[in-house]
């Protein structure tokens, strides 16, 4: 092999070298797979992650462990890349589980008034392309039509039917603005999120509000208290990510075959919410996300079919 030839290897595998440890200890990427995010993210669109944002997370650590190096605080309202905390496959090595991307609303330590479907429906909403369901009459579903096209609201499919045979969909605020100034009274949405059925707006109908639980996102060496309402997900949570064997009998929470009133946690916890409700894609499908799962925050958008997007910053 000429004098040439091993130059160019040698070229190629330190763009390997450095593409690898750039990866491994600075940033990463990842497509959105769904409409989870939206109007945050979009499906389809490449994202870098700054996995310094909250510390370095050793690489390999289901080999040599858990590790972090400057650990720092996830801030409510981040949008935070994270292995998938509960695999098919539990045994799967960490760095070889899926990623999921969402937002933190709960921090270790926190409580969350969440409803029976776990929807946070109390908090604020922390960023306006959160979405929530309407219900409206399935009569009016031409005149809804007509307004999302006149106002440019493309790919907003129903999500569901109530039992009444009424239409749902789910709107930001920013698009439930857009809809019911052109409509002008023409169609009357009924939120489903409590939080936004107790605000005035002239042609969305208040609606009862649903029960709330107040749940405790768990903090490492902090005893949480167990009710009724969370004994199935702290129990599911000591099982996934604590290493001990438990049920839950009745309403009573059992650990190492004893009954408890409360538990204290080894690890931090954090509670993860999609922008759209009807994407399943986070806490409500899968719990508590302990704190080895975070790889780090969203940053800037790389790759994008959408105009002016290119390298905007994540929000």
């Amino acid at each position: 092999m000429n004098a040439g030839w091993k130059t160019i290897l040698k070229g190629i595998a330190g763009c390997v070298l450095a593409v690898v440890l750039v990866k491994a200890f600075l940033v990463t990427s990842c497509f959105i797979p769904s409409s989870g995010m939206e109007n945050s993210l979009y499906e389809g669109e490449g994202v870098l992650v700054n996995k310094w944002s909250y510390g370095l997370r050793m690489p390999f650590p289901s080999v040599f462990g858990y590790h972090r190096i400057g650990s720092c605080d996830i801030r409510k309202g981040d949008i935070v890349l994270f292995n998938d905390p509960s695999p098919g496959n539990p045994s799967r090595w960490m760095e070889r589980r899926g990623v999921f991307i969402s937002r933190c609303i709960g921090r270790a330590g926190d409580t969350l008034l969440l409803n029976r479907e776990l929807i946070d429906a109390e908090n604020e909403v922390w960023s306006p392309d959160n979405k929530a369901l309407y219900v409206y009459p399935s009569a009016q579903e031409d005149t809804v039509q007509a307004i999302l096209k006149a106002v440019g609201i493309s790919e907003n499919p129903l999500v569901g039917y109530t039992e009444e045979g009424d239409f749902i969909r789910s709107f930001s605020r920013y698009e439930l603005y857009l809809v019911a100034q052109k409509g002008k009274g023409k169609v009357i949405f009924t939120p489903l999120n409590a939080k936004l059925a107790k605000e005035v707006h002239p042609y969305v109908q208040t609606c009862a509000l649903p029960i709330l639980h107040p749940y405790v996102v768990p903090e490492k060496g902090i005893p949480v208290m167990v009710y009724p309402w969370n004994a199935v997900l702290l129990c599911n949570t000591i099982v996934s990510h604590e290493g001990k064997n438990a049920t839950v009998q009745g309403d009573t929470l059992w650990v190492e075959g004893k009954p408890v009133r409360s538990y204290t946690f080894s690890k931090d916890y954090y509670w993860m919410a999609s922008n759209d409700p009807v994407n399943l894609a986070d806490s409500r499908l899968f719990g508590f996300v302990p704190e080895e799962c975070i790889i780090g925050k969203a940053w800037r958008i790389w790759f994008t079919t959408r105009k002016g997007r290119f390298l905007q910053r994540v929000e």
